[in-house]
């Protein structure tokens, strides 16, 4: 197949390009950069050059494929504190896929977040298909806007296009990662404490960047219309047990830090490190065949790769 990625050089996008080529796939990249476009031009990819906001150059770009992943987020706006943006920013470029591959049966992939799906309880890909009926009076902004998003690929499926959701966990680790268990890292060496919030049981599900990969390029080929996926390997790691391997590795002290203290302790990461969302894949497993092959979260930072370096640039998956 001929394969439109948007983000094909970030984190996720520069593991599926070679997952998509190993398989037999032609990869054609979007890059808004230079760099972009030499890195996937190195990967064996054929360049566009364009970024979320050329429409013309989506719809083009789209309509000349046998199918559209798109991984690509504005994330350099949604933390600076304008994700509506952001939000709306992916949503015309959704719609311009949907608009580019309606009647084709051709597959549109979109990644979304699991975090958020079902606070306290283990979500699983059913969740999240329906907005939620107290708010439906209620404009959704933030995260929820970016849910609507994903229910509006969903909805492609009407259109004859073979939609699917791909949502990603909060932690997509491994070498490399820029992300939150990187931030998490680089608070603890720049504090002296790694840290938690409350009794830290809170509990994040993860996956390895290769596992991730390898779950688009399946859905790519072989998801039904309509289809939501988890791509989750552990379904729910404690945050303390990650602050005291982190801990371990950085010979600090591991130690519960007030909520009333968190924005200053870590940040912008303050406001996602108390959620707990655990979340299973089993339905993904069944219908796919995806088995997680990568190392835990836990045994990936034991690895030792995540205490390299004391910087983290924030690019969280979901």
């Amino acid at each position: 197949m001929r394969v439109f990625v948007t983000g094909a050089s970030g984190w996720i996008g520069s593991a599926l390009v070679p997952e998509l080529i190993a398989a037999g796939h032609q990869v054609v990249g979007l890059a808004r950069s230079d760099t972009a476009a030499a890195a996937l031009g190195e990967a064996g990819a054929e360049v566009r050059h364009g970024s979320l906001d050329d429409l013309g150059v989506l719809r083009d770009a789209a309509a000349a494929s046998d199918g559209v992943i798109h991984l690509a987020f504005r994330h350099e706006l949604a933390f600076s504190g304008n994700f509506d943006a952001a939000a709306d920013a992916d949503r015309r470029a959704i719609d311009t896929f949907g608009e580019a591959l309606a009647g084709s049966g051709r597959p549109l992939l979109i990644a979304a977040g699991t975090l958020g799906l079902a606070p306290g309880r283990l979500a699983t890909e059913e969740d999240g298909r329906s907005p939620d009926r107290s708010a439906a009076s209620t404009p959704p902004t933030g995260p929820s806007k970016r849910m609507e998003n994903a229910r509006a690929v969903l909805a492609l499926a009407d259109r004859g296009v073979r939609a699917s959701v791909v949502r990603l966990p909060p932690t997509v680790h491994g070498d490399g990662d820029q992300g939150f268990l990187a931030t998490l890292v680089a608070v603890a060496r720049a504090k002296g404490v790694s840290g938690y919030l409350g009794d830290g049981a809170n509990r994040w599900p993860a996956v390895h960047r290769d596992d991730a990969a390898r779950l688009f390029r399946l859905a790519l080929e072989g998801a039904p219309a309509g289809s939501v996926l988890h791509a989750v390997a552990d379904e729910g790691v404690p945050i303390r047990t990650v602050a005291e391997v982190i801990g371990r590795h950085l010979g600090l002290p591991v130690a519960s830090v007030d909520a009333a203290d968190a924005a200053a302790h870590f940040t912008w990461l303050g406001a996602f490190l108390a959620l707990d969302g655990p979340a299973s894949a089993a339905r993904t497993r069944a219908l796919l065949g995806w088995q997680p092959t990568g190392p835990g979260l836990l045994d990936d930072l034991d690895l030792g790769h995540y205490f390299a370096t004391a910087t983290a640039t924030a690019t969280p998956a979901g």
